[in-house]
């Protein structure tokens, strides 16, 4: 299927850059080549999907340590081998020491609302928040997978401690930030050596960092949550002026949830309920659109496109007023998920011009996130996204640790009395959608990508591209976005001028972009029990799939026709 395209009604054209990838024992997909192949390890090794998708996490914070790390955050949907499906939220929480007015907002109007004085919010040990990434993939894979966790930890260790070659896409991102990075001496020291970032290709080794991932595989996640690690890090991070404390750490919990589930066409969608937004909000924007024949209007046609886009408005108009920490706000999920709201919004949605809703966007969510989603042949199924938030998350680093921690308070309001203001203990808000499709019960697909508050708009425009445009896997992943949630639209470039300037032309405002969100990971299960396994161009995503097995019960290299004889 190489270079296969897609053509639309409209003509809108595109060429699938990657190809998919078919297996039966086990698929991974993951947005770096040697993440995707720790999986494939642990499959070879006899362990199951939740073994694949945290060793490659794990190798993840490594190869991708721009994107996410063992101090970060993040939420993963599971299906488990016995038809049992739950999330685990390991989102990170505001420390106790954080008030409301912690941070001093430098305006009350976008676009720079959410920032404040010094950027102490944003760069530096004040930004950062308490990690539940560490505990949460510890305990998913105490509960749910069969390897010990010094064995699935094992390749993020011999990547960190031997090194590999940096891809184009970090070289790219340590360059864009190298002026942050440049404030750090410990940091600087990894991705600025000699003071000039990181080549292509160069070599990568994190010995720090592997030493620490080598504690943590002898000693279990406690070694950070209260252990003599978190002590360390606690120390430093205190007396460089962050909130974060050692009992922060040793009190933090995991939460398990039930997943959000709504229908589509006869399809029903899993994804993961508040504090992420996505699973409530994909299926309120499918919802709406439920009752247009989007496949007669077709793929990329201006149609198409604008009900996407009114859509997209309303149920980020419905995020901003509603959707935060479960524990703090009053989340109104079934009714946001209910066809008879989506019959009540609907005629807000006019065929012929845009509508006019509030652009102030109150989310500074970064797109600098990662993602992976993994299967195998037992039905296991583990789609996952994490992130340190914004690339290389607070920009310093944990001297003698190679931990870069996370940002993530700067997704707080810095002004108070809000719903996304700051709060002890109060749980960071995510666009994550990890999500799962399945008709008459069993999964016929999973998907998730990187890329914050626009990546609702990307995996509902992948079910579209699926179940109303019969797209294969790889074009469904790779197709032409857009994104908005009030303010102006943004296109990807692949959507050809005219279909632009028709939309445009309904009242909408355009911008033409090269890219919106990041790279999508899917998975489909097919009538034949084999998986497909497809990642798009938009990141150095890698579907690799293990098929084959072992030798035939019973069969030896030569075999005796006469059975018993001693030789």
């Amino acid at each position: 299927m190489t270079n296969s395209g897609w053509r639309g009604r409209a003509g809108t054209l595109f060429q699938c850059e990657k190809t998919p990838v078919t297996a039966s024992r086990g698929m991974a997909v993951t947005n770096h080549p040697l993440a995707s192949a720790a999986s494939a390890e642990m499959f070879a090794m006899g362990g199951n999907a939740i073994d694949a998708a945290i060793s490659a996490l794990f190798t993840l914070t490594v190869v991708e340590p721009m994107m996410v790390g063992i101090f970060g955050g993040g939420t993963a949907v599971l299906h488990l081998a016995d038809g049992r499906e739950t999330v685990i939220d390991g989102l990170a929480t505001a420390p106790m020491a954080a008030k409301p007015d912690s941070f001093k907002p430098i305006s009350d109007v976008w676009p720079d609302y959410m920032e404040s004085e010094g950027r102490r919010n944003r760069v530096g040990p004040a930004s950062v928040a308490v990690p539940g990434n560490l505990k949460a993939w510890c305990e998913t894979l105490e509960r749910f997978g069969s390897l010990p966790l010094a064995t699935v930890m094992e390749p993020a260790i011999r990547h960190a401690a031997r090194g590999f070659q940096v891809t184009n896409y970090l070289a790219s991102c340590i360059e864009e930030i190298s002026d942050d990075l440049k404030l750090d001496p410990a940091i600087a020291a990894v991705f600025l050596p000699g003071g000039k970032p990181l080549a292509e290709g160069a070599l990568l080794v994190q010995a720090d960092y592997a030493q620490t991932l080598r504690e943590i595989a002898e000693k279990g996640p406690d070694h950070l949550y209260g252990g003599d690690l978190g002590k360390r890090i606690a120390d430093y991070l205190q007396q460089a002026g962050s909130y974060v404390a050692l009992e922060d750490l040793a009190n933090y919990r995991t939460v398990e949830r039930q997943p959000v589930r709504g229908t589509y066409r006869g399809v029903e969608i899993v994804g993961p309920p508040p504090p992420c937004s996505g699973g409530v909000h994909i299926v309120q924007m499918l919802n709406l659109l439920e009752a247009y024949d989007i496949a007669g209007m077709g793929f990329g046609t201006t149609e198409t496109l604008h009900l996407m886009a009114e859509a997209l408005k309303i149920a980020a108009a419905d995020r901003r007023a509603t959707t935060a920490d479960p524990a703090f706000v009053d989340v109104p999920v079934e009714r946001l998920i209910s066809k008879d709201y989506a019959d009540e919004r609907r005629p807000e949605i006019r065929t012929d011009r845009a509508s006019a809703f509030e652009a102030k966007i109150l989310n500074v969510e970064s797109a600098n996130t990662t993602h992976l989603t993994v299967a195998d042949a037992a039905g296991n199924i583990v789609t996952s996204t994490q992130t340190i938030n914004s690339l290389f998350g607070a920009r310093i680093m944990i001297p003698g640790t190679g931990i870069i921690p996370t940002n993530y308070m700067y997704l707080f309001d810095p002004h108070p009395g809000n719903a996304l203001s700051l709060q002890p203990g109060k749980r960071i808000t995510s666009g994550i959608s990890a999500t799962i499709g399945k008709r008459d019960g069993k999964p016929i697909f999973a998907v998730g990508l990187p890329g914050a508050h626009r990546i609702p708009s990307a995996v509902f425009q992948f079910i579209l591209n699926r179940v109303d445009h019969g797209m294969s896997l790889q074009e469904a992943v790779e197709a032409p976005r857009l994104f908005t949630q009030g303010q102006e639209v943004e296109i990807e470039n692949a959507v050809p001028q005219d279909v632009r300037d028709r939309f445009e032309a309904l009242g909408h405002t355009v911008i033409a972009t090269d890219h919106v969100a990041g790279g999508m990971g899917a998975i489909a299960f097919n009538d034949d029990g084999t998986m497909e396994g497809a990642s798009c161009w938009r990141a150095d995503g890698v579907p690799m799939g293990v098929g084959g097995g072992l030798a035939r019960r019973g069969t030896s290299f030569w075999p005796d026709p006469r059975r018993g004889r001693k030789y």
